[in-house]
C-alpha cells in the first residue's frame, strides 16, 4: 500500500508545482504585456506592438497547455530570429521609402511644436520659476522634463517636449529651498550637465496654450514667454506675428516643408512618404551613381582580395606545418595563432599607429616616409594588408584541419604515380581541401563584404577629397552606409536605409553565385 501511495504523492506534488510554476510564468507574461501594449499605442509602434501581442498569444498558446512539445522548444528562437533579425529587416525597407533624417524625424504636430517653441520670447512681465530638469533617458540625448515652481504660490508643474504641462501634488516631489530635489524615479541633472549640454536644452520647449511656452534661462531657472510664430489649425498655416509672414505646407523635393510667399522656408519638417525616391536619388543622380559604383568596385576587389590573401597565406602555412618532419610544430602553431587571439578593434587602432607617417613603426623600421593615409592607393594597400594579419590565422586553423582530414593513401598514391610535391598538392591536396573550406571562403567573402570596421577604425574611410562627406577612397558600400545615415552632411536615414537594402540585394546576389560555384566542387569527391 505505502509503496504504490508515494509515487503518486510524489506525481501529484510535481503535477501542482508545474502547475504553480506555469501560471507565474503566464502572469508575468499578461502583466509585461498589458504593460507595455499601451507604450507602443502611443508611440505608435504598431511593427513591435505586432511582435508583442503575436508573441505573447504564442506563448499563451504554447505553455498553457502540455500539448505543442515541438512548438515549445522551436517558440524561443524563432522569437529572437523575429525580434533581432527580421524585424530590423522590415523597420530598414520601411524607411527606404521614407525621408526619415535630420530635420524629419517626427509627426507634424511635432514639428509644428518645434517651430513655434523655438520662437518663444522673453518679455519684461514673462514670469520665472525655479527649474529642476530631470530624464529617464540619458543627460545627452533625454527625453528632458523640466520641473517648475512657482516662487510666488509655491505651485508645482512638469512638462517636457512629449509631456503635457501639467499640475504636479506636492506629495509625488521632494521640494527644497523652493526647487525640486527629488521626482519618481528620473535622474536630476547636474549643474555640470546643464552646462555640458546646454545648447540642445535650450531647445527645449514646454507648450502652455497656442500662444505662449516655458523655455530654460540659466541652469536652474525659466520663463514663460510669448510665441513669435503661432499656428492657426483652421488655415494649416504658421503666422509671424511681428514680420506678418505666413508659412504653408509646401513639397520642396520630395519633403513638405512650412514655406513662406516669398520662398523662405522653416528648417523643421516631419516623417513622410516619399514612395521610390530614394532609389531613384541613388540610381539617377550622377554624383551619387558614381560614389556608389566605385565604393561597389572597391568592396569587391576588398572582399575578394582579403579572402584570397589571407586564404594563400593560411593555407601556405598550414602545408608547412603540417609535415611531420618539422620539429616545434605546436610551438610555431601557436604563435601564428596570436593575431587571431587580439581583439579586431585593438588589433586595428595598434596598427593605425603603425602607419602614422613621421612617427609610424613601419615607416621608421623600413626608413620610409610614405603617407599611407593621404594618398588613395597606399591607404587601400593598408587595409588589404592590415586584414591580412588579422584574417591569416583563421584561414591557417580552417585549412590545418582540413589537410589532416585528407587521407595519407591518397598523397601515396600520387608520389607512387610519379607526381611531384608540388602537382601532389596543386591537383589532389588542393581540390580536396577547397571542397571543404569553400563555404567558408563564401562566408568570408560575405564577412570582409560589409566589413565595416577594418574601414571604419583603420583609416576612417579616408582620405577625402576636398568637401566630400559621402565616401571616402576606402570607404566600402557599409561604411558609406554609414557616413550617409550619420556623416558630416546631416544624417538621411531614409537614404541610407535605400542603399543598406540595396547592398543586403547585392550581397545576397554575390553570395548565391558564389555557392553556384562552390556546387562544382563536389563533382570532386
Amino acid at each position: 500500500m505505502t509503496s504504490t501511495t508515494a509515487p503518486a504523492q510524489r506525481a501529484r506534488r510535481t503535477s501542482a508545482t508545474s502547475l504553480i510554476t506555469r501560471a507565474l510564468f503566464l502572469g508575468a507574461v499578461l502583466a509585461v504585456t498589458i504593460w507595455i501594449a499601451p507604450v507602443l499605442v502611443g508611440l505608435q509602434s504598431w511593427l513591435w506592438l505586432a511582435v508583442v501581442l503575436a508573441a505573447a498569444a504564442g506563448i499563451f498558446v504554447l505553455y498553457s497547455t502540455r500539448r505543442f512539445i515541438p512548438g515549445k522548444y522551436i517558440f524561443p528562437g524563432t522569437f529572437f530570429l523575429v525580434v533581432f533579425l527580421i524585424a530590423p529587416i522590415i523597420l530598414t525597407v520601411g524607411y527606404s521609402f521614407t525621408n526619415f533624417g535630420d530635420g524629419s524625424r517626427g509627426t507634424k504636430e511635432q514639428a509644428i511644436a518645434a517651430i513655434t517653441g523655438n520662437s518663444v520670447q522673453q518679455t519684461p512681465d514673462s514670469p520665472r520659476y525655479n527649474l529642476t530638469i530631470t530624464t529617464e533617458g540619458t543627460a545627452e540625448e533625454g527625453p528632458y522634463v523640466f520641473y517648475l515652481v512657482d516662487p510666488a504660490s509655491g505651485e508645482i508643474r512638469r512638462g517636457g517636449p512629449e509631456l503635457p504641462l501639467e499640475q504636479v501634488p506636492a506629495s509625488d516631489v521632494t521640494v527644497r529651498d523652493g526647487f525640486v530635489t527629488a521626482a519618481d524615479d528620473a535622474a536630476i541633472l547636474t549643474p555640470d550637465e546643464i552646462n555640458t549640454h546646454y545648447a540642445a536644452l535650450q531647445e527645449v520647449a514646454v507648450e502652455v496654450d497656442e500662444t505662449t511656452a516655458i523655455r530654460l534661462l540659466g541652469i536652474d531657472q525659466a520663463f514663460e514667454g510669448t510665441k513669435v510664430l503661432q499656428y492657426d489649425e483652421a488655415a494649416d498655416a504658421i503666422t509671424n506675428t511681428q514680420t506678418g509672414a505666413v508659412y504653408t505646407p509646401q513639397k520642396i523635393g520630395d519633403t513638405e516643408y512650412f514655406v513662406s510667399e516669398d520662398g523662405e522656408r522653416m528648417p523643421q519638417s516631419w516623417l513622410q512618404g516619399v514612395g521610390l525616391s530614394n532609389y531613384e536619388r541613388l540610381f539617377t543622380d550622377g554624383k551619387l551613381a558614381g560614389q556608389f559604383a566605385d565604393a561597389f568596385v572597391w568592396t569587391l576587389v576588398f572582399a575578394a582580395g582579403s579572402v584570397l590573401l589571407t586564404f594563400l597565406v593560411g593555407f601556405a602555412l598550414a602545408l608547412v606545418l603540417n609535415d611531420e618532419r618539422l620539429r616545434g610544430r605546436r610551438l610555431y602553431r601557436s604563435v601564428l595563432l596570436m593575431p587571431y587571439a587580439v581583439p579586431g578593434f585593438i588589433a586595428l587602432l595598434v596598427w593605425s599607429n603603425f602607419y602614422n607617417r613621421d612617427f609610424g613603426l613601419i615607416n621608421q623600421t623600413l626608413g620610409l616616409s610614405l603617407n599611407w593615409f593621404g594618398d588613395p592607393t597606399l591607404a587601400k594597400a593598408a587595409v588589404l594588408l592590415t586584414n591580412l594579419w588579422m584574417g591569416f590565422p583563421y584561414m591557417f586553423i580552417v585549412c590545418t584541419g582540413a589537410l589532416q582530414s585528407v587521407p595519407k593513401e591518397l598523397t601515396e598514391a600520387a608520389r607512387i604515380d610519379g607526381a611531384s610535391r608540388l602537382q601532389t598538392t596543386s591537383r589532389v591536396i588542393a581540390p580536396l581541401l577547397l571542397v571543404a573550406v569553400s563555404p567558408l571562403l563564401v562566408a568570408s567573402f560575405a564577412f570582409n563584404f560589409n566589413n565595416f570596421n577594418a574601414i571604419e577604425l583603420l583609416t576612417g574611410g579616408g582620405p577625402f577629397a576636398a568637401n566630400e562627406y559621402t565616401r571616402g577612397a576606402t570607404d566600402i558600400l557599409i561604411s558609406m552606409v554609414y557616413r550617409i545615415a550619420f556623416g558630416g552632411s546631416g544624417a538621411d536615414f531614409g537614404f541610407a536605409s535605400a542603399v543598406s537594402v540595396a547592398l543586403f540585394i547585392l550581397t545576397g546576389v554575390l553570395a548565391a553565385i558564389q555557392f553556384r560555384f562552390a556546387n562544382v566542387l563536389e563533382d570532386v569527391n
